[in-house]
């Protein structure tokens, strides 16, 4: 118990020095810090923004570039028969309690998470049995219904953490800040909670545009909203964030993948469904293996897998805390094939920063039925077929009487049926006469007779295949990962004298905010000329520097550029030559000034490694 509660204190101490860092950097800060700033709204200041561009920058490069991806840009207000037809409108809640008194909110699964976590990591007489009890309620958290959630509360005796007082019973709040679009307050619209239904809805003319080719998949960077009920953990959990969200389209019989020899043979550590649920723990497997054992569904789902997992690495996301995680059959919508979460461990446990999911043809199926536009692909055969084919004909005189303005919607509706639905609705209309029917636009269920409508099948002659694709969806929370590569980034080294403790950032050149600094060893205007020819060179090669000419010692504007991340420091000492320092080893090699600039773009851009240049140019010692 000891030695969890020491655990426990050391990620504390390490996560506040992480965040006074970057606070204290300006990397990201509260958001109206004057005003006494607002929970899960977060300002990200120059560092900051420079490593969100370049992260972004490369998933771009990572995804859209090498896949063909088609970017698009929607809005954030989104009408809300778009959201209703998601399913968002209905179903995007959490669980919240409130204090009975005061009326503040909290979320019922985090005040339970919290007390376990804290008594098991804070009691050290806890009974054995207890200690086993907490940790099964952990495992379980996220399956707990409103009602259990409720009682474990009241049998643990939780409050409210702030005042103590008595809390209500958990009640379902929707996530999405509501609006209204226009002036007149009668079109309802909310902020988007994800960025995913501006590519469903322009599904029709992305196809067209894409040549009516599958597979395809569009891709959008974007804010997203959620209004949290009490968010916490600093970047992991805010109101208001950037997705980078992919919609591969494709056709339900066959998702294999023409690229998938290109990551099969990568091995990483995954966390199948049933490792997870007979208790053992996360192993390496070879992706190429998990999709031929069945336990990843299909090669573009492990396709996605594959290069998610080199994406994170190769921006600095430490492999050994890595994991993909498959979901429970509990966590997974009826109507998905397969879920993975990319799930980086940091301070706060695992968090899940990328979802791999194949949604099936659920989204495209969703917004055809309710609004009525088909959203499907075709496949066009060398020679006719002769296929069964269901005839779905509405009597629009009868439904008109029966239905008068409502007739077209129910027209559509019946239409719009599936093989199953149809076919069912025929044996209740030959049997009973009348049947039950649930119309979508309108929201509500109709009575249709035999009079009403004809159902039957029929041989024909097709010339093409007409279907609903199946989506893929990689989504990327950018300042989760952001986050993590912070906290994976972040070391700490004794100062030269050994008096003090200093901190410094291991980004790698591709996310570092700033590439390279240049120093005049001293306050020397010869020196100056000489650093101000380099700058006018980094920018002629587009990298981005800073340049420092106060009189500062040398090792305290290393420190200080070390503590932002940046690579390489560049120190003028003469007016032919400079020495060029890398961050992690200190090391030094001293370079003619009119290479600097073509040296440092060659190890930032990967071409060589600093290995490579060590080995080419004269060591410097300081």
């Amino acid at each position: 118990m000891e030695g969890v509660q020491q655990e426990a204190q050391n990620r504390e101490a390490f996560r506040q020095a992480v965040t006074n860092t970057l606070e204290r950097r300006l990397f990201y800060i509260p958001s109206f810090k004057i005003y006494r700033g607002v929970a899960g709204l977060y300002d990200y200041g120059p560092p900051g923004c420079a490593v969100k561009s370049n992260v972004l920058a490369f998933w771009r490069q990572h995804f859209v570039l090498e896949e063909n991806m088609l970017e698009v840009d929607c809005p954030c207000v989104t009408p809300e028969v778009v959201l209703k037809a998601s399913g968002h409108v209905d179903k995007f809640t959490d669980l919240m309690v409130k204090d009975e008194k005061t009326g503040t909110c909290y979320r019922a699964d985090h005040l339970l998470k919290d007390f376990c976590k804290d008594k098991l990591e804070r009691d050290p007489n806890l009974p054995a049995e207890k200690a086993a009890e907490f940790k099964q309620v952990l495992a379980v958290l996220d399956d707990l219904s409103s009602e259990e959630l409720g009682a474990k509360i009241k049998e643990y005796d939780i409050t409210a953490p702030d005042t103590k007082n008595p809390l209500s019973a958990p009640y379902p709040f929707n996530l999405m800040f509501q609006t209204s679009i226009g002036p007149s307050g009668v079109s309802p619209g909310y902020m988007r909670p994800e960025t995913a239904q501006g590519i469903f809805v322009n599904f029709k003319d992305l196809y067209y545009y894409n040549g009516n080719k599958l597979p395809f998949a569009a891709a959008q960077i974007g804010q997203a909203f959620r209004n949290e009920i009490s968010p916490r953990q600093g970047l992991l959990r805010v109101r208001e964030f950037t997705l980078a969200e992919i919609e591969h389209f494709v056709d339900p019989e066959d998702k294999s993948h023409p690229k998938f020899p290109d990551v099969a043979k990568l091995e990483f550590l995954m966390f199948p469904r049933e490792d997870q649920v007979s208790g053992r723990s996360a192993r390496r497997i070879h992706i190429g293996e998990a999709v031929a054992q069945g336990i990843v569904n299909n090669e573009t789902l492990g396709y996605f897998i594959g290069r998610v997992y080199l994406f994170l690495t190769q921006l600095g996301i430490d492999k050994d805390r890595l994991r993909f995680r498959q979901h429970l059959a509990n966590e997974m919508a009826h109507y998905a094939a397969d879920c993975w979460d990319a799930e980086i461990e940091c301070s706060h446990g695992w968090i899940e920063c990328v979802g791999i999911a194949d949604r099936s043809a659920y989204d495209l199926r969703a917004h055809t039925d309710k609004s009525g536009v088909p959203l499907v692909a075709h496949e066009k055969f060398t020679e006719p077929r002769e296929v069964e084919k269901l005839i779905i004909v509405p009597v629009k005189k009868e439904l008109g009487l029966a239905f008068k303005g409502n007739q077209r919607m129910v027209v559509e509706a019946l239409e719009a049926m599936g093989e199953k639905e149809a076919m069912e609705m025929k044996a209740t209309l030959e049997s009973k006469g009348e049947a039950a029917f649930h119309v979508c636009t309108l929201d509500k269920v109709v009575t249709i007779n035999k009079d009403m409508v004809s159902i039957s099948k029929e041989m024909k002659k097709e010339h093409q295949r007409v279907f609903t694709p199946s989506v893929i969806e990689p989504s990327f929370g950018i300042g989760r990962i952001i986050y993590c590569l912070y906290e994976h980034s972040f070391n700490t080294r004794p100062s030269k004298d050994g008096d003090e403790q200093m901190h410094f950032f291991s980004f790698p050149p591709l996310v570092a905010p700033i590439k390279c600094t240049v120093f005049p060893l001293v306050q020397n205007q010869q020196y100056e000329e000489v650093a101000r020819q380099i700058a006018r060179s980094l920018t002629a090669y587009g990298i981005s520097y800073k340049i420092d000419i106060t009189g500062t010692s040398i090792g305290k504007r290393y420190a200080r550029t070390d503590e932002l991340g940046v690579p390489f420091a560049i120190t003028v000492d003469s007016t032919s030559s400079v020495t060029i320092r890398e961050r992690d080893s200190k090391q030094q090699i001293r370079v003619n000034v009119d290479e600097v600039a073509s040296v440092i773009k060659e190890v930032i851009d990967g071409q060589s490694t600093w290995g490579d240049v060590l080995w080419r140019y004269p060591t410097h010692s300081s």
